[in-house]
């Protein structure tokens, strides 16, 4: 089990932003990868919070792995080898097709309702 839990504050400017906190006092730095598709991303950061209570990790996106479809990056704890968080980013076509089928989805139940409450407005009277 992973000395460490992980919690995201942000995606800003191409750096996806988190904060480290060990589990019961361990004296563990937090040995970190991320990973793409298998491989490592570089110029990943993790500095110690100025209120020395955890660590602030910092991930920026490379540019060559933003491309239409479903992008997803695994923020794992090396010593345990474990998977601590993921991200994904979606564009494309693939994002439409997801929001298309969502509100296709919407619209169905709407009409269910729709109907729904026009029978029980007509069995009322």
């Amino acid at each position: 089990m992973t000395a460490f839990t992980l919690t995201k504050t942000r995606l800003f400017e191409g750096v996806w932003e988190g904060v480290l906190h060990a589990r019961e006092d361990s004296p563990l730095r937090p040995d970190i990868e991320v990973t793409h598709l298998e491989k490592p991303i570089t110029g990943v950061q993790v500095k110690e919070t100025p209120d020395g209570e955890g660590w602030q990790l910092r991930v920026p996106v490379p540019v060559e792995v933003i491309r239409d479809g479903v992008q997803t990056f695994l923020i794992r704890d090396k010593t345990a080898g474990e998977t601590l968080e993921s991200f994904t980013l979606i564009s494309g076509e693939a994002l439409a097709d997801d929001i298309r089928a969502e509100m296709e989805l919407l619209r169905a139940e709407l009409d269910m309702l729709k109907r729904a409450f026009r029978r029980h407005c007509l069995e009322t009277m």
